[in-house]
């Protein structure tokens, strides 16, 4: 029987992992480490792997696959910045994604978590917190409809949150490398600068790449409108950090909502609440009232844990069988 380890096994990902394995005649082994230098020798006696990797994956794992035989790495994320595609094919190893798993979800998220700062939500709660309940002029907001967003990437996630916000009647503007003409509610503009010129609210949703790292630098948030609102559900290599904080601390941006994080890895998707955080970058975003923290959670919903879960597996067993999958990336 065919056999696949399941590392980064969470437990809402377990039932569904096993019973894809019922379902094809695969041994589905689920284990809550991830793949690295420590666990590799786990795979000796399997035929493929899928996994949720975060942090970069150390160079030496992949000689290690190829010496057990082991010809893919099933990434279960539409990011997949963690691998070094070059060197994995020099080991004649597959690495896929699952590029598409529910883009609703996570556009839901991207315009839900905007919505607490443009209608000021933390400073109300702060408010209230301390019984101060008088209206004032710092808490009152713009209605979305006045307004104007860019969304920056128009992929799939992209598309769907313009769409929503094209449904609040507000004007949407975008820019992607690769335009897609069919989506009649967005305008596109022809660079980065130009899409976030006026924007009151800026929506990230490209990938991690040498192109987009660290695009919201010191210089391009000199570019946008003041009092914006910035929201990161993309990559969180995509912001340079210390200049998003200087951004909201002096008033650029009025807030910024980060689903992801530059250096979220050893963090995010862990418990850390009987341990001491000691990344000051990150607690200086949580400590900031202006900006909205979560851990790489946007995507978070049944349906998209379902898709992952399943476009993980089928990907492993496309390659086991076929020697190709169809999201295969090198």
């Amino acid at each position: 029987m065919t056999k696949i380890m399941f590392f980064g096994t969470r437990d809402y990902e377990k039932n569904d992992a096993l019973n894809w394995g019922k379902a094809n005649n695969v041994e589905v082994v689920t284990s809550e480490e991830i793949l690295s230098e420590d666990t590799v020798d786990q795979l000796e006696g399997f035929d493929g792997v899928t996994t949720m990797q975060f942090g970069k994956l150390a160079d030496s794992v992949y000689p290690k696959l190829e010496k057990y035989g082991i010809k893919q790495i099933a990434q279960r994320t539409a990011g997949f910045d963690m691998y070094d595609l070059d060197l994995a094919k020099k080991h004649d190893i597959i690495i896929s994604n699952v590029p598409s798993y529910s883009p609703e979800t996570i556009a839901e998220y991207s315009v839900s978590i905007a919505l607490q700062l443009v209608r000021r939500f933390p400073a109300i709660e702060k408010r209230v917190q301390e019984h101060n309940f008088k209206w004032a002029a710092p808490i009152m907001s713009t209605p979305v409809k006045n307004m104007t967003v860019a969304i920056i990437g128009t992929g799939r996630i992209g598309a769907a949150t313009g769409k929503i916000y094209a449904g609040f009647g507000a004007k949407v503007v975008g820019y992607d490398a690769y335009p897609n003409n069919s989506l009649d509610f967005l305008e596109y503009k022809d660079s980065v600068e130009e899409a976030i010129d006026g924007a009151d609210i800026i929506s990230l949703h490209v990938p991690a790449n040498k192109e987009s790292f660290h695009l919201f630098d010191a210089e391009m948030f000199s570019k946008v409108k003041k009092g914006a609102v910035l929201v990161n559900a993309a990559r969180g290599a995509v912001i340079d950090t210390p200049e998003l904080i200087k951004a909201v601390n002096n008033g650029t941006l009025y807030g910024a909502a980060i689903d992801t994080y530059e250096n979220e890895a050893d963090y995010f998707t862990y418990d850390w609440s009987n341990k001491e955080v000691e990344d000051k970058t990150l607690l200086e975003l949580i400590e900031n009232e202006n900006i909205l923290v979560t851990p790489h959670i946007a995507f978070f919903s049944d349906e998209a844990v379902r898709n992952l879960v399943e476009g993980g597996l089928n990907a492993a067993l496309s390659v086991i069988n076929t020697g190709k999958c169809d999201t295969q990336l090198n």
